[in-house]
């Protein structure tokens, strides 16, 4: 069975950074597409950062310049760097896998940026 496990929330002031992680496990790492989406309270969840199997990048335009997304395959982990963040970053961050029509989801991490 898939898992992913994200870690490295927390609370920050805006212009600060936080670095979160998403361990998988049961799975091939490499071979799955890997996405970081966001939900902020009572707003639909959305897409943040993706990074392809050769690790090519996208961005949501909103975060273009200040979040960068990474994978190491050899440790099963994907990353999501977040530098000068602002107070409208706050939300839960979740982990997302894809490998043909499978579709995971980690349990979320809560990430607050305090203005």
């Amino acid at each position: 069975q898939v898992q992913l496990v994200e870690s490295g929330g927390g609370l920050v002031q805006a212009g600060g950074s936080l670095r979160l992680s998403c361990a998988a496990s049961g799975t091939t790492f490499s071979l799955n597409v890997m996405r970081w989406y966001r939900q902020a309270a009572g707003k639909q969840r959305e897409l943040v950062a993706t990074i392809s199997l050769g690790g090519s990048t996208n961005y949501a335009d909103s975060v273009k310049g200040r979040f960068t997304i990474s994978r190491d395959n050899a440790k099963n982990t994907v990353y999501l760097e977040m530098n000068s963040l602002k107070f409208e970053d706050t939300g839960v961050y979740y982990c997302n896998a894809v490998r043909g029509p499978r579709n995971v989801w980690g349990q979320g991490t809560q990430v607050t940026v305090s203005s």
